[in-house]
């Protein structure tokens, strides 16, 4: 929604106006250099556009009232307190025009720099620049000068102007080529000066018109460019991949230049307080002397380890680790920083919590709580459950057959194996296919993100731990090798070359993200450790593993934090064994469908072709005894723990073959002379049995009020093996759910007839079979409280709920057109995928209030592929289930989850 315009709202924040908590309103990036001015830090003076400016612009196509005024006023302040105006001819201010949203975007928005410089402004710089330290000033500085300016027409082109960018990066190559240099720092002021006329004629040829010489104009321009990049189609595609609201809007923050490209004395850099990999502590970022800060983000040129910046400068690397050991403390958290050295002169460019890998994010919850910044609360909040399924990820399985060929940098861990491209768009094409790629480039940039988005990994051959690649693979999970210099990448030719050898588009390589180690062909996978740790084969409190020992001491403390209990979905006794070992509290979907297949097919065409009741009964009484089998192994395996049993649910005719292939074997068979009378009769009953939509046709409930026997088969099998644990020892508790009900009529039925065969059965064991029903008619949610009357139990199946409930076939529908309906913003995420609160999870709230209402004792549960899901697990907390339950290996993220979700609501339950 676009702010409200008036000529009085306050649109422009000077950095001593706000503070980190602000950043709905000035950005991430504007909250936190208002918080660094207060804190006394050396911000270089300027101000913030706010997001709600930016939100008007969008929803009008011009400027607020009052806004054009606003800035005008907060450049005069500055102008003053620098002692310089903008543009000046003699003397001038330079300001950088940077985007920030509440939540990082790393590139996906527009940054201009060295706004204000001209043919006029430039000669002003290279004389006040003068030279580098230890040369006479009076000499000027016309190199630095004549660099400022061409990378001020590249961005400017580029960014404002929708100028091809590529046609700068020729011009400079040709530049460099001519030279006979592959560096940018060989280029003398004469080349640079060269450069910027090519650079003019590029823009010209563009945009017709000159490049703008008046300095407010340029502001102006690339301010609006800021706030028009929040809807480029980079950034809204990032967006959708992080799930960040799409009406938030971007602040804009005008800051005044400081250089870090005056010569060997200054410099930029990117420094983490901890390592964003791994965790571990020590002094973690990048330094590139004679740089501005888009360099090292750029990856154009290779960083040195900020380490060295101590013996380039040690004064100011002594201040920057003061700076960032004071900020990680008044953060209480891992801090990414952007700084420039301006001869000699640290100035702090930017904080903010850093992005971090799924290890480092336990990691250095854990070393926080240790140190007493956090409580163990707030490291729980600090992680989450798609963090942890990254975890849970397998690793190569090296020995002596695999050698790396080059080593980077492991910027984002991970194993990944994969055919080898060189564009976006062709990892897109091979992902669609269903093909794992690995995106091989020098350096990435914002308009890669579709191919990082797509490929399994990223491999470049420039950059650090804080290039493009590096910061956005990590935010994605994606596992990223960077800065692997021994590689010779060639993107027209569709190859690179390595250590001797040619790898081709097409071939296969695999990256480790970890130790930053590149291979050639596929390397094998082995479990992860944290895997390890929850199937048991770890123990925690004696493995040197830190990352092992953070995962455990969270999820121990989510396990007591949370309210929502947590079964799994399992259908043998070797699924079930696996969940309870991950810490499932129980089976809340046994799907029984599973258990006839194989071997058993033939037993059910048997039931489907007897047309008297004693074939039916034979059919039925052969399939009794391995019914009971399965259940008492189930049982066994979940000694004591609940097992929610679903009655058949598809139709029969899935368990035959298809209608098509069927008749066109009895055809040919008949053509051959073949004895075909147990195919024809098969035939005949698929044919009878034939429904166009078999999903909404006979099937759940109504399958068993046809077929006279099938539940109650089912329903004596699961009782005669609850038995059978019972007086062997175990303790079985069994749940039966009968799918599919949409009238209670339907379930008052078959718990009629189930409740005589459990009566009969049990006798005097001991055991309690309760009946319930899953909820995934929408009728069924909407009659919850008639339902809940003969139900002890609900469990939500989400699945064709919201199947049903959008009128969707989710077998077709996600590859036919939600990647439209994604496209478009009509979904932030699938349906299927994560629970849609307003529309499915209404229909969960109702039958929750309305069946509780009417039987207060109503257990609530999900079976639905969405009690996995992270988000949705707080949705299932926030109404009020009992319990979710999920596939075996989505337990621990499901556990880590309901803690998280009780956390988040101040600890609430709200029952």
């Amino acid at each position: 929604m676009a702010a409200q315009e008036t000529v009085d709202q306050k649109y422009v924040y000077d950095f001593s106006e706000g503070n980190k908590d602000l950043k709905d309103l000035l950005g991430g990036k504007g909250a936190n250099l208002a918080e660094m001015t207060n804190l006394g830090l050396p911000v270089p003076p300027g101000f913030t556009i706010t997001t709600e400016a930016c939100q008007a612009y969008l929803a009008t196509g011009r400027e607020p009232d009052g806004l054009a005024g606003q800035i005008e006023a907060h450049l005069e302040s500055l102008e003053r307190a620098m002692g310089k105006r903008l543009g000046d001819p003699q003397d001038p201010l330079l300001v950088s025009v940077r985007s920030g949203a509440k939540f990082s975007m790393p590139g996906m928005m527009e940054t201009v720099l060295n706004v204000g410089l001209n043919d006029q402004s430039v000669e002003g710089l290279a004389r006040q620049a003068g030279g580098s330290t230890g040369q006479a000033a009076s000499g000027g500085n016309d190199r630095f000068a004549w660099d400022s300016y061409r990378r001020l027409i590249q961005m400017f082109g580029k960014t404002v102007c929708e100028v091809p960018g590529e046609e700068f990066e020729q011009a400079l190559d040709k530049v460099k080529s001519t030279k006979g240099t592959t560096n940018d720092l060989d280029l003398d002021a004469d080349d640079l000066r060269g450069l910027v006329d090519a650079y003019k004629k590029i823009f010209l040829k563009h945009t017709g018109r000159e490049f703008p010489q008046q300095p407010r104009e340029q502001l102006d321009l690339a301010i609006r460019a800021v706030f028009e990049s929040w809807n480029a189609e980079r950034a809204v595609l990032y967006r959708r991949q992080e799930r960040i609201p799409a009406d938030l809007g971007t602040a804009v923050n005008v800051v005044t230049m400081v250089f870090g490209n005056l010569g060997p004395d200054s410099g930029t850099g990117v420094a983490f307080t901890r390592d964003p990999a791994s965790g571990a502590q020590g002094i973690y970022g990048d330094y590139l002397a004679n740089a501005q800060g888009e360099d090292v983000v750029a990856g154009i040129r290779n960083t040195v380890p900020l380490q060295e910046l101590e013996q380039l400068d040690k004064t100011s690397y002594d201040e920057l680790l003061g700076i960032m050991a004071r900020l990680e403390e008044h953060y209480k958290d891992l801090c990414d920083i952007e700084f420039t050295i301006e001869r000699g002169k640290l100035w702090m460019l930017q904080t903010r919590v850093g992005k971090r890998t799924a290890a480092a994010a336990f990691v250095i919850a854990g070393q926080l709580v240790d140190e007493g910044l956090i409580d163990l609360d707030e490291a729980l909040h600090r992680v989450n459950g798609a963090q942890l399924a990254q975890l849970m990820f397998p690793r190569f399985q090296l020995d002596h057959e695999f050698q790396p060929v080059a080593k980077g940098i492991g910027a984002s861990p991970g194993a990944a194996s994969g055919t080898v491209v060189f564009t976006s768009a062709r990892a897109v094409e091979l992902a669609a296919e269903g093909k794992s790629v690995i995106l091989v480039r020098r350096e990435t940039n914002p308009d890669d993100l579709n191919g990082m988005i797509a490929a399994k990994g990223i491999l470049t051959s420039r950059g650090g731990k804080t290039s493009h690649a590096a910061v956005v693979a990590r935010g994605m999970g994606k596992t990223c090798v960077s800065g692997a210099d021994e590689i010779d990448v060639n993107v027209p030719a569709k190859r690179f070359t390595v250590a001797g050898q040619t790898v081709n588009e097409g071939d296969v390589v695999s990256i480790d993200g970890t130790t930053g180690k590149v291979y050639l062909g596929e390397v094998p996978v082995m479990p992860s450790e944290v895997v390890q740790y929850f199937e048991g084969s770890l123990d925690p409190e004696h493995i040197d593993n830190p990352l092992v020992r953070a995962v455990h001491r969270i999820m121990t403390h989510a396990d007591g934090k949370r309210r929502l209990a947590v079964r799994t979905n399992a259908d043998t006794g070797a699924d079930a064994a696996r969940a309870r070992r991950f810490g499932a509290e129980g089976i809340g979907l046994c799907r029984t469908e599973h258990m006839f297949l194989g071997d058993r097919r033939e037993l059910v065409e048997r039931l489907i072709l007897a047309r008297a009741e004693g074939e039916r009964e034979a059919a039925l009484a052969a399939l009794l005894p391995l019914q009971r089998a399965d259940f008492e192994q189930i049982f066994r395996e979940m000694d004591g723990l609940p097992v929610t049993v679903r009655l058949i649910d598809p139709p029969l005719h899935e368990f035959l073959p298809p209608l098509e292939q069927l008749a066109v074997n009895v055809a040919v068979a008949q053509e051959r002379g073949e004895d075909v009378a147990k195919e024809e009769a098969l035939l005949a009953a698929v044919r009878r049995m034939h429904e166009e939509n078999p999903m909404l046709g006979l099937r759940g409930v109504r399958l068993g009020l046809v077929i006279p026997g099938l539940f109650a088969m089912q329903v004596r099998a699961i009782a005669e093996a609850a038995v059978i644990c019972a007086r062997g020892g175990g303790v079985a508790k069994p749940e039966i759910m009968v799918p599919l009900v949409g009238a209670v009529q339907e379930l008052e039925t078959v718990r009629a007839e189930a409740e005589k065969i459990i009566a009969e059965v049990v006798g005097d064991s001991g055991v309690e079979v309760l009946i319930g029903t899953m909820i995934e008619v929408p009728r069924a949610a909407l009659t919850a409280g008639q339902i809940a009357e003969a139900a002890e139990f609900f469990s939500f199946g989400t699945n064709d709920l919201t199947q049903m409930g959008w009128g969707f076939s989710r077998d077709d529908v996600e590859g036919a057109f939600f990647w439209r309906y994604l496209e478009l913003g009509i979904f932030g995420i699938s349906p299927f995928e994560s629970i849609d609160r307003d529309g499915v999870g209404r229909l969960v709230r109702i039958a929750a209030e309305e069946g509780r209402a009417a039987r207060p004792g109503l257990k609530l549960g999900v079976c639905g592929e969405h009690g996995g899901d992270p988000d949705s697990v707080h949705f299932f907390h926030e109404v009020g289930l009992d319990y979710v339950s999920c596939s075996p290996f989505r337990v621990p993220v499901a556990r880590l989850e309901a803690g998280r979700a009780v956390v988040e609501t101040g600890g609430s339950d709200s029952r």
